[in-house]
This record gives structure tokens, C-alpha cells and sequence, in this order.
């Protein structure tokens, strides 16, 4: 790896700093005023034991979907030169790569035309990445994805694990990390690995003894158009700098490699080990007409056996919690494995609580499958049989199944809703059908609930193209039907091969015509009566506000699956590609797929005879104009609420103006930051989630009426923004920062920063509490206890314990205006 190797390209500095001046631009407050299509969030580190200061760029995932970013790299650090003003690419992660039919560009259809052999198929290792590069001084820099490193002494992030297995390799073949970094900086490219290490973090599979370490799978070049070394150099490298090494192979047509994977599929093993399924390598074009061959990945992840992996894990913590677990899929083997987990903890006193905390949990599910004499893939494979034979209650599911439209105005939702139901006698509601004023999402949710219990698929017939509303529907149903799946049935409005507002401009010709051919036989739009630009309006403001599914993060991940259907197709295709892929997703679901004619009779049913029977207008009413009466005013600070204009009425008021947090972020991030500390570090958090004090939700308070007067013009500030807003579930979006978690003897909070000043809030210290000891300790005492530890010097000792959060990537809340009850 010298500037003399093949592989070997300079960077265009020029042409990086363009790049880089665009991911910046993308940064600011006011990227949606610039109609910037997608967003980037940058973060700054200094270099430990170096002058120098790196910077991180991120997208948030689903942006990796969109047509044309000015970079694909999912893992992306810069350095600013102070000599010239430009910027230089120190580390280059991956392209994000997508799973076989999750995109487009993944579909096996486009992967037969557009791609081209020998395919290298990696073996997919489960651990976290890592990448290692060589910085302008000669020092070596290690990060994880978004991060350099950590910032206590009692916290361990993935870059300092990773480093310390860098320094260990290193250490056995006799070199330095100079010498790492010289020759990463000669050839210009970032090494990527995985860090797989039971004894720091575990994951689905087991990587203890000799078989943790870096497993190097990568060489990047560190240019923004993504470029690769191949598989062969990769191992060259690994054995000449001590990593370990990722098995792959070599298929030469692509017949070939979807057999292989097809069939390793249905054991989720390969070379008789379990694993999580590949990554396959090849070069592909843009289209039949590109004559550019480029670099392009895409992954095949088994669901199995990892799905019944993690079932296993989650109903373990249910059951060391006395809370009842949840089986969706599995039950028969489950149940074993569940009375096995319990004997186990019953015969390892403090076993459970490293469970808890994440550690020991392969080591149970092995001891099981040895009890059992079986391997992972064995249970699969019987199950199957089962499934075939007609016996055992399988794998699959077969009731108590949402399914969930994410679309638009006259995307076709309602009419393979209809066709559903003759086809199969589904049942299908319909939020337009719904008149009450208030309260229509529970009441939503309620008749999805009180449908399941007779039927075993209800279509939860809404645009549901707000993340929020998805939120609502999981959240609902989930109270009275926790055993719920859910599918969405995603309409997708942005393809990475199509610029956003071409596909727009396409999809709103198509819906456009659907609507008014329609007429007024629709509960909202009644495109005959009102005129067109009003229509236009209504239907512009859902495709203006349209969120796309995005599985990696909340609420999105609580989909079981997801079902892509293109806007602009007929109802009859998309109505295909719902039915056959749900008899593939659940086998007992659909025993035969329609025919033709069934396919067309359903349809032809939906479109003729559908008729209206509920209608009611989008939007705010106009207000009452009341003569001979004052206009109605602002609340004082505090008071009762009478005259309040905005959405809390005359009969109530806000209480408190918060920024509400997703609970499962702030859950996850609480779990990863104490289980890397020792167990007296996390007893009091152990002992808030074993006696059930962990809240629900997470908020941080703004400003509380209590305190009104002491802060009139914040308390102005929110009234008035409610009350411009008109909705007190979402008066914005603000970015938090989470820092530190803090706690005595009695309360724990989160110490957070509100980035930006639009969202300022009037405690001494921003937080969110986490739990207090019991019902006698008052969530407000957070308060009092942070300003005693600031007061202290915000540091660990005496009364008071300290952990860092490990993430420091911002996380997006939501500010919302709380009623009294």
C-alpha cells in the first residue's frame, strides 16, 4: 500500500471542500428555507494526543435513500486546513448499502441488468465498525461511525475498544501505530473492521477467546465518490498488520449468487456455522445506458435465526422483570428455552443481573441449544417441516396483524384496502369514517383493537405519513393488543435513482388524476365540489409533510415488515405485490395465492362499489365571528386559561411547554452507558428498573406555569407560539445533546444541551429525569439535586454518581405544550 499501488487515488481537495461546503450548508437551521432535500448533522473532536481537530458528518439514514447527495458515505470525518481554508477526507466509511429488495437498486430485477462479476460475497461479521486512518501530523486516528472516542474515565466507547485492540495487534507483530498511520496516509484510505468482542459488547453471535478481535473487511479510498480495494488486497493487508480476517468467496454470475443465497437462506447457516448473511461486493452502473462501472454493495441478512435470537433475549429481560414476555414467533421453542433461562439464573446467584446489564447472554442461549443438541439453524429447519407438514404452530403468524398505509392523497390506499377485504375478508378501517372531533387517533386505534379480536388482519386505513402517527398507532393498539405485528404497506415518494423532485412532480400527476377522476365519492376530498386549486392545496400540504419509512429508527423499527408499492402504478399491481408478498412474509396467512381473475374482480369490486357514507372537511373550520362580544385573550402567566385562543381551549390551560423525547433512544442510550461501568456504578439504576421507576416517557421542561412569573417572556414566547402553531403535540422539532446521567440516593436525571436558540428553557440546568427512589420523591427534585452536584463541581464522589453518555450525536426531540389533566 504505497502511492505506486493500483489502487492508489489522491484526493481532489478542490472537489472536497465542495462537498464538504455543501454537507455544511445542509447543517444550518435554515437548510428548509434553502429547500435543501436532505439534512447533516456535524460534530466536532479534538484528536487525543494531537493538535489537530476532526470534524464528523451524518445523515440521518433515511436521507441515504434520497436521489443525488453530494456523498453517500455512512461514516464520514474531515479536517479543516488551517494553511488554505480547505478541508481534506481523513476517514471514509462504506456508501450506506441497502438489504435485497429494500430499494430499487436492490431488487433482484435491477441487480441482473446493472451489475456485473466476479461478485465477492463477505461473510456479514456482527460486531460494530471501526475505522483506522492515518492523520496530516502522522498520528493514527481510531473512530467508530460518528465518534473518536470517550470522554470519562469510567466510560468505554467502541473507538477506545477499538483502539486498544489496534494497539494489541500491533504490539504482536512489532510496529507502531506510526507506522499504521504512515502507510494509511501514503496510500490515502481508511481501514474498516468490526469490532466483535464479547467482553466489551455482545451482539447475536459469539466472539470470545481467539475469535474476538478486528476483523478487517475493507480498504476505502478517502474520496467523496466511493471506491474500494478488493477482497484479496483487503486479506493482504490483514495479514501483514495482525488483523483477522473475514472469510468471502467469488461467484461469477448472478444466477449463481442468488441460488446460493436463496438456499443459505433457509438454514441462516453457511460452512456449518451460523450466520447472519452476507455482503456481496460488486460493480455496478447507474443504468443500461452508463458506460461507468462503479463500486456498489448490497447485503442479504438472514431474518433467521437472529429474529428467534432476539425474541429469546427480550422475553428473558421480561422475565427477570416479572413482566410477561412477549412471543410472537417461535412459541413451542420459546417456552423451553424460557423455563431452561429460568433454572439457569435459579442454579448462578447475580447471573440475571449481568443479563440485565447485557453480558452472559449468548452464554444462556448456548448452554440451551446444547441441552438441546441443537444449533440455531436446526430449529429453523424444523420448524419448516412443521410448517410444510401442516403440524406444530410454526414460525410464522397467522392473526393479530396491522396493516399499516404510509402514503398520500390518492396513492390508491383505500381501494386495495376494499380489495383486500373481498379477497380475503379482512377487516378494513377507515380513519374518514370516523366523526368525533376529539380524540379520533384513540378512537382509531380502538376499532383497529376491537377488529383484531374477530379478525385476524385489520388495515388501518390512514395516510399515516407522519412518523407521529405511526407512533400513535403502535403505541394505542399496543395497549389492548400487545401481541400486534404490524406491516407497512410503504409508498414510496423518494428513489435513489430518481432526482426527488422529478419522482414528486411524477407521483403528483398521478394522484391528481386518481382524485378528480374520483370526484366527490371520497370523505374528505370532495374534488367536485370544491375547486381545483383548493384540492391542489390540500393534496400538496400531505406530499409536503411526507416522512419515509425508515426501519433503523423509532418508531419505524416496530415494523415486523414492510412492503414497498410505487404511487404512480394501478391498484391491480400494487394489490399483487401486497398479496404475494405477504404469503411469502407469513405462509399460514394466505394457504393460495388469488388468480388472475380474483386479483381483477377485487379490484373491479373496490372501484365500482365504493360509496361514501361519512363526510367531513380537512382543516380548521373558520372561526365564529361573535358580534357585540370582546375578542377572547391570552391567558395571564399562570392563570386559569380562560381566554386562551390557541388548541388548549377555555377549559384548559398549559401546565408546563416541554420537548418530548423518543422514549426508546433515551432507553437504549441508558442501557449501553451502564453496561460498561462496574455493577456499584449501576445499582441505583437496576434497582429504578427492577421496581418499575423508570418513566415511561422522557420530556425536558421549558417552562412550568409555577414559574410564569418569574419568566413572563418565555411563558409569552410559547403561549403565542401555541397559538401561531395551532397544534400542542408539535410546536417544532429542537436537537438535544445528550451529556451526562447524574444521581443520589433518591432521583436520577439526564443532563442535556438545547442546541440552536430558538428552544431555551428556564431551569439552571436542562434535563430530563429518569426515575426517583419512590412515590414520596417528586420528579421536580431533579432540580434541587443538579444544582448541589454543580455546586459540588459537577464531578463523581460523595453523595453523588456520574456516568458520560456514550452517544454524542444529538438527538431530535419534539416541544409540545401539556394540558392540565
Amino acid at each position: 500500500m504505497t502511492t505506486n499501488s493500483p489502487f492508489f487515488q489522491a484526493q481532489d481537495v478542490e472537489e472536497v471542500t465542495t462537498v464538504i461546503e455543501l454537507l455544511d450548508d445542509a447543517t444550518r437551521r435554515d437548510a428548509a428555507a434553502k429547500k435543501v432535500a436532505y439534512s447533516c448533522k456535524k460534530s466536532s473532536f479534538p484528536v487525543t494526543g494531537s493538535l489537530l481537530t476532526v470534524e464528523s458528518w451524518k445523515f440521518n439514514d433515511w436521507d441515504f435513500k434520497k436521489y443525488n447527495l453530494p456523498t453517500y458515505a455512512r461514516g464520514l470525518f474531515t479536517y479543516h486546513r488551517p494553511e488554505d481554508g480547505r478541508y481534506e477526507i481523513v476517514t471514509r466509511g462504506y456508501d450506506k448499502f441497502f438489504n435485497i429488495e429494500e430499494t430499487h437498486q436492490t431488487k433482484w430485477s435491477w441487480i441482473e441488468e446493472n451489475t456485473k462479476a466476479p461478485y465477492e460475497v463477505t461473510v456479514k461479521e456482527n460486531g460494530c465498525i471501526i475505522f483506522i486512518s492515518g492523520l496530516p501530523d502522522g498520528k493514527l486516528l481510531v473512530c467508530s461511525k460518528n465518534s473518536t472516542g470517550a470522554r470519562s474515565d469510567i466510560e468505554l466507547s467502541h473507538a477506545c475498544a477499538g483502539e486498544k485492540w489496534v494497539d494489541k495487534q500491533l504490539a504482536s507483530i512489532g510496529k507502531t501505530r506510526a507506522d499504521l498511520a504512515k502507510v494509511l496516509r501514503d496510500a490515502n484510505a481508511t481501514a474498516v473492521a468490526e469490532l466483535c468482542d464479547d467482553t466489551f459488547e455482545e451482539h447475536v453471535l459469539a466472539y470470545e477467546g481467539d475469535s474476538a478481535g478486528l476483523y478487517l473487511h475493507g480498504i476505502n479510498l478517502n474520496v467523496p465518490k466511493f471506491a474500494t480495494y478488493s477482497a484479496d488486497a483487503v486479506h493482504e493487508f490483514a495479514d501483514t498488520w495482525g488483523f483477522k480476517k473475514t472469510d468471502y468467496f467469488k461467484i461469477e454470475d448472478v444466477q449463481s449468487l442468488r441460488k446460493f443465497l436463496e438456499e443459505a437462506a433457509e438454514t441462516g447457516s453457511w460452512d456449518g456455522k451460523d450466520v447472519e448473511g452476507f455482503v456481496i461486493r460488486s460493480k455496478a452502473r447507474n443504468g443500461p445506458n452508463d458506460p461507468l462501472w462503479h463500486d456498489w454493495f448490497f447485503k442479504y441478512k438472514f431474518e433467521e435465526p437472529y429474529l428467534m435470537y432476539r425474541q429469546w433475549r427480550e422475553c428473558t429481560k421480561a422475565m427477570i422483570n416479572g413482566k410477561p414476555p412477549k412471543m410472537r414467533k417461535h412459541q413451542a421453542i420459546t417456552k423451553q428455552y424460557l423455563t431452561f433461562a429460568a433454572r439457569y439464573f435459579l442454579d448462578r446467584p447475580g447471573s440475571s443481573l449481568s443479563y440485565q446489564a447485557n453480558h452472559g447472554i449468548i452464554g444462556v442461549r448456548n448452554a440451551f441449544l446444547t441441552s438441546c443438541g441443537l444449533k440455531g439453524s436446526d430449529i429453523i429447519r424444523q420448524e419448516a417441516e412443521n410448517e410444510r407438514e401442516g403440524g406444530g404452530t410454526g414460525s410464522h403468524i397467522y392473526k393479530e396483524l396491522v396493516l399499516v398505509p404510509i402514503a398520500t392523497i390518492g396513492c390508491g390506499k383505500t381501494t386495495i384496502a376494499l380489495a383486500l377485504t373481498k379477497l380475503f375478508g379482512w377487516a378494513h378501517v377507515q380513519n374518514d369514517n370516523i366523526t368525533a372531533k376529539r380524540g379520533r387517533g384513540n378512537l382509531f386505534a380502538s376499532a383497529i383493537s376491537m377488529n383484531l379480536m374477530s379478525k385476524p388482519v385489520v388495515i388501518a386505513d390512514r395516510n399515516n405519513h407522519q412518523k407521529r402517527e405511526r407512533k400513535q398507532i403502535f403505541e394505542d393498539v399496543s395497549r389492548v393488543t400487545p401481541e400486534a405485528r404490524y406491516v407497512a404497506l410503504h409508498y414510496v415518494h423518494e428513489r435513489l435513482d430518481i432526482p426527488t423532485n422529478v419522482l414528486q412532480q411524477r407521483i403528483r400527476a398521478a394522484t391528481q388524476s386518481r382524485v378528480f377522476a374520483r370526484g366527490d365519492n371520497h370523505q374528505t376530498i370532495q374534488a367536485a365540489s370544491k375547486s381545483r386549486a383548493e384540492i391542489e392545496g390540500i393534496m400538496e400540504g400531505f406530499l409536503g409533510r411526507f416522512e419515509s419509512l425508515d426501519v433503523d429508527c423509532y418508531p419505524d423499527d416496530t415494523f415486523d415488515s414492510h412492503i414497498d408499492l410505487d404511487p404512480e402504478a394501478d391498484s391491480r399491481t400494487n394489490l399483487e405485490t401486497v398479496v404475494t408478498t405477504l404469503k411469502r412474509l407469513y405462509p399460514k396467512l394466505i394457504w393460495q395465492l388469488p388468480t388472475a381473475e380474483e386479483y381483477d374482480e377485487a379490484i373491479d369490486v373496490a372501484m365500482k362499489g365504493y360509496t361514501v357514507q361519512t363526510r367531513h372537511s380537512v382543516g380548521r373550520p373558520p372561526p365564529k365571528i361573535q358580534p357585540n362580544k370582546e375578542p377572547l385573550r391570552q391567558p395571564r402567566p399562570g392563570g386559569s386559561g380562560r381566554g386562551n385562543t390557541g388548541v388548549l381551549n377555555t377549559k384548559k390551560s398549559a401546565e408546563y411547554f416541554a420537548i418530548a423525547l423518543p422514549s426508546s433512544t433515551v432507553s437504549s442510550m441508558l442501557e449501553s452507558a451502564f453496561s460498561r461501568v462496574t455493577g456499584p456504578v449501576s445499582a441505583f439504576y437496576n434497582k429504578l428498573k427492577s421496581t418499575g421507576r423508570v418513566q415511561g416517557s422522557f420530556h425536558i421542561t421549558l417552562v412550568h406555569s409555577a414559574n410564569a412569573r418569574l419568566f413572563p417572556e418565555v411563558w409569552e414566547k410559547y403561549n403565542s407560539l401555541l397559538n401561531i402553531k395551532g397544534d400542542a403535540a408539535n410546536l417544532g422539532t429542537a436537537e438535544i445533546r445528550l451529556i451526562n446521567i447524574v444521581w443520589n440516593s433518591r432521583i436520577m436525571a439526564i443532563t442535556v444541551e438545547i442546541l440552536g436558540e430558538e428552544f431555551k428553557g428556564t431551569n439552571q440546568i436542562s434535563h430530563i429525569t429518569v426515575g426517583t427512589r419512590d412515590n414520596t420523591v417528586k420528579p421536580k427534585e431533579s432540580n434541587e439535586m443538579l444544582a448541589l452536584w454543580l455546586k459540588q463541581g459537577g464531578t463523581i464522589g460523595g453523595e453523588f454518581g456520574v456516568v458520560s453518555v456514550s452517544e454524542m450525536m444529538p438527538v431530535e426531540g419534539v416541544v409540545k405544550a401539556v394540558s392540565r389533566r
